[in-house]
């Protein structure tokens, strides 16, 4: 039986930790510069879910799995959140070939735009609560009188 992460509206979250993901070293001070950037998104998205402010959710900022650095990673779900900005229009192949990569090492990936992010957080906060129910919660059985 696994273990409950949190609850969400009521609904169980089960943690679905992802052991052993490989990681790339050469890829620590690329890593450094992409914290040091501040891209507007990531800063208000971060502010958001720091210190397990989303339902005692602990999440990490730019964080190295395989040969790529991920915007946020919830170690605990096995969950990427990726938030796209403009840079991305021109990537959708390579966004394509990495996701699939990070699906293949059992990680789901949730998408969000870095316009949504600045323009509509509390949308994007709704969208998330609803894949992390869809993907990881489980409604409780009905009680039998």
């Amino acid at each position: 039986m696994t273990q409950i992460l949190t609850t969400i509206n009521g609904i169980p979250i089960h943690r679905n930790f992802v052991e052993n993901l490989p990681y790339n070293p050469h890829l620590k001070r690329l890593l450094q510069e992409k914290r040091k950037a501040r891209i507007l998104g990531e800063v208000i998205f971060w502010k958001k879910v720091r210190a397990k402010a989303f339902h005692k959710i602990d999440f990490d900022r730019q964080r190295i799995i395989g040969n790529y650095i991920v915007d946020f990673y919830v170690k605990t779900l096995g969950l990427i959140i990726e938030i796209d900005g403009s840079s991305h229009d021109e990537k959708q192949v390579y966004d394509g070939i990495r996701e699939e990569y990070l699906e293949s090492l059992g990680l789901l990936v949730f998408r969000i735009t870095d316009f949504d992010v600045r323009n509509n957080l509390n949308g994007v906060m709704k969208e998330l609560e609803a894949f992390i129910i869809l993907h990881y919660g489980t409604t409780p059985s009905p009680k039998i009188k």
